[in-house]
């Protein structure tokens, strides 16, 4: 029993030890976030603005088509200087839709096509690929379904390719339906991070970047360069990202200038995006980690390179680390060690707290008053670890396919025009959840982290007992919103 109750322990903290490295890791990125300086953008002249071409690639997108097409005809850029690529491999409804917007713009004097492919190879990736060598743009922004840029957005954005070195220009994503429910809040919460503290941490710190695959704008010579869009991955951006980038194109990382676009707000919608993000990381994480280690980048580049890679694979030391805890608890008298020496790794929690609560109350881009923002971050906070944690199970599996190999179809995350919060899903086509044996296993662990907490009641050993109330919480949530969002699927 003794060597059972030591395995146990020592995958415990191996999972505990490499999250802690990441989480200080990501306060390292807050330091170099704090030290960075604010953007200015450029002013130009009408006649000096080059050629873009904007690519709209969508499939399946009838509630959010027309939005987007009318949006993207409202940029404020010369017409004669705009050229736009509608990418609609639909197969449904919205192909009507797209084509009677593109014929309506065309008639007013825009440059702008249809390209419909029958076959979908290479999903997004392919459509882009094949899309690309027809531009006439020198420059080439993309935009996916839900978008909604500025109209501002290009004119913020190409003054910074006077730089010849820039390859890349990523904007800060913004939420259109942060407020719809608190499933939109938490994811909310999570992205306002990467979009501050990691991004601009990262450019702070000449460390590698991401395209974000939408709200970003790229140099077409940089494209050709890095070898093209490519669909051996389900993340074609963070791949093409990381390629050009060991070419040596910089990619420019914009905080200040925001593309709003609209968050799942239901848990198919997530389950499928979450999966497509892990499991595509996992892939480009096998697929680029020797080229970094064998660049001349420099170590601190490479170092942070192979976490940001290898971030999706926090949440299968998440899950482990949930695993184990329960006999970790129920072992504790076998095991050799004070539990006491755990609270050292408290450093981790701390870390990531301040990283979000400068995220998500210092930079917040709303006017809201800074402690109407530090009430709503202590509220969130733990719903976020929760959730995060329920969402352990399922992201673990699409991180161990990708590291292994296994191939799956782009799923794309449907969106549905949800504005606000009288906008409703009912009656919504593309709500694709079902009942599987994973949602089981989740609803199965929330009863699993609930019996330990009754254990900590009944015993008074209250060690993990914070961790363990934040897993049945998260699982039972993720298991609860699923079984909810499955009615909609009958409406």
């Amino acid at each position: 029993m003794a060597i059972i109750a030591n395995i146990v322990f020592v995958l415990y903290m191996i999972s505990l030890l490499i999250i802690t490295i990441y989480c200080l890791m990501q306060f390292h990125l807050l330091f170099h976030f704090m030290r960075g300086e604010e953007d200015v953008v450029e002013q130009r002249d009408d006649q000096e603005w080059p050629v873009v071409t904007v690519q709209l690639p969508m499939f399946n997108e009838m509630y959010v088509a027309q939005r987007l097409i009318d949006n993207i005809a409202s940029l404020d850029y010369p017409k004669e200087k705009l050229e736009i690529q509608v990418l609609d491999d639909s197969t449904d409804e919205t192909i009507t839709i797209s084509q009677e917007r593109v014929d309506h713009y065309r008639n007013l004097g825009f440059d702008i096509s249809l390209h419909n492919r029958t076959d979908r190879t290479g999903y997004k990736a392919g459509a882009l690929k094949e899309a690309t060598p027809k531009a006439r743009g020198e420059f080439i922004a993309i935009f996916d379904a839900d978008f909604l840029p500025d109209p501002s957005f290009l004119k913020n954005c190409i003054p910074f390719f006077s730089d010849s070195s820039v390859g890349v220009v990523q904007t800060r994503w913004g939420h259109i339906n942060e407020d719809y429910s608190l499933l939109t809040r938490l994811q909310a919460f999570q992205l306002n991070v990467h979009f501050t503290v990691e991004q601009a941490g990262r450019e702070g710190g000449d460390l590698l970047l991401q395209f974000n695959g939408t709200a970003g704008v790229w140099r077409k010579e940089t494209i050709d360069d890095a070898g093209g869009w490519s669909a051996d991955t389900l993340t074609e951006d963070l791949d093409l990202s990381y390629r050009a980038q060991i070419k040596g194109w910089k990619i420019k990382f914009l905080e200040k200038v925001i593309s709003p676009a609209e968050l799942p707000a239901e848990m198919g919608g997530l389950k499928s995006q979450q999966f497509r993000w892990m499991k595509g990381g996992a892939e480009t994480a096998r697929k680029m980690l020797p080229f970094v280690w064998k660049s001349d980048i420099g170590i601190m580049r490479k170092i942070h390179a192979s976490i940001h890679l290898l971030s999706s694979s926090i949440f299968l030391c998440v899950f482990v680390l949930g695993l184990m805890s329960v006999p970790v608890l129920l072992f504790s008298d076998w095991i050799n060690i004070s539990m006491k020496l755990l609270s050292g790794f408290m450093v981790g929690t701390l870390s990531i707290l301040i990283v979000y609560f400068v995220a998500n109350v210092f930079e917040d881009m709303g006017k809201s008053p800074r402690w109407k923002l530090a009430v709503k971050f202590v509220v969130l906070f733990p719903f976020f670890l929760a959730l995060s944690m329920g969402l352990s199970l399922h992201n673990s599996i699409a991180v161990l396919q990708g590291y292994l190999g296994m191939k799956s179809a782009f799923i794309r995350t449907p969106k549905f025009n949800l504005n606000t919060i009288r906008d409703s899903m009912n009656m919504k086509k593309y709500l694709t959840l079902r009942l599987t044996p994973l949602t089981m296993m989740e609803g199965l662990l929330s009863i699993y982290f609930f019996a330990a907490v009754i254990y900590a009641v009944t015993t008074g050993n209250f060690n993990l007992v914070i961790l363990h109330i934040l897993l049945a919480f998260g699982y039972g949530a993720i298991f609860l919103i699923s079984i909810k969002h499955l009615s909609l699927n009958k409406n």
